[in-house]
């Protein structure tokens, strides 16, 4: 009974996981819609259309209000308020994820081998979908201001797909094999292992796994080089903002070595 207690509280968990997962990835996109909006009122000829309307305004002695500054401010305070949600949703699901991964002391190996399992999938599926980072080229014109020369904010798939559509395919590549197929594969795997440990093919995946363990890292590393082939366009200054994205991507390399670890535990006591 115990157990079965146990086991609903982590399948709600699980289902918190998803739900607050959601709502950062949501506010991620609001977040990034919010900031192109923005943006495009940075153009060399908005900001010369918006420092014209400051003059009007200035010379108009009050009768001319610039409706421009407005919705400036606007956007800007709804910006925000996206940014601090996302971040906030974020932070649910890495208090939720710790959650699972707390079971380790209450439920057994195997158990927690596959709820562990299902948080680092769900971890990895938004890490892969949610922005990661939003890069901009600006510069900085005499009497417009901070002129805005291109935009970017992408998530791993979405950054994938645009690497291949400009002829970059060794770098899509790279990111697609150890970003999105080998732990998507890894993930599947140690689930499979929970699921059906008595197997004679479980030992062999554990084993594999354990032997290329060496280049979880790779995982960092290659998100690490995307950012900043990112941030390698010509400009004057490129400013990069990690968004939430990142957080889950590296929050589920350490859950997924984690269970690894469990799985080779759980094997070893059962061949023991």
């Amino acid at each position: 009974m115990k157990k079965q207690i146990l086991y609903m509280i982590l399948t709600l968990l699980l289902t918190a996981m998803v739900f607050f997962g959601l709502k950062a990835y949501t506010q991620a996109k609001a977040y990034e819609e919010a900031t192109a909006s923005l943006v495009s009122h940075m153009s060399a000829k908005k900001l010369a259309e918006f420092q014209l309307k400051e003059l009007a305004e200035t010379f108009s002695l009050g009768f001319y209000e610039n409706d421009k500054k407005k919705n400036l401010a606007k956007l800007r305070a709804e910006q925000e308020i996206h940014k601090k949600k996302s971040q906030e949703y974020a932070l649910y699901f890495i208090l939720l994820l710790l959650g699972i991964l707390g079971s380790y002391f209450l439920i057994s190996l195997r158990a927690f081998t596959f709820f562990g399992s299902l948080g680092a999938l769900v971890t990895l599926v938004f890490g892969l979908i949610t922005p990661i980072m939003m890069v901009t080229i600006h510069k900085e014109v005499e009497y417009l201001g901070d002129v805005v020369l291109s935009f970017e904010s992408k998530g791993v798939i979405g950054s994938i797909a645009k690497l291949f559509e400009s002829g970059d395919a060794v770098v899509a590549i790279v990111i697609l094999l150890f970003s999105v197929l080998i732990p998507a594969v890894k993930t599947l795997s140690l689930l499979f292992v929970s699921l059906f440990m008595e197997s004679r093919f479980a030992h062999g995946i554990v084993k594999f796994f354990k032997m290329i363990g060496k280049w979880s890292m790779v995982d960092v590393f290659v998100v690490a080089t995307f950012l900043v082939y990112l941030t390698a366009n010509k400009g004057d200054v490129s400013r990069a903002e990690v968004e939430v994205g990142l957080y889950f991507f590296l929050a589920y390399v350490i859950v997924s070595m984690l269970v690894s670890l469990s799985a080779d535990k759980m094997l070893h006591r059962l061949k023991g």
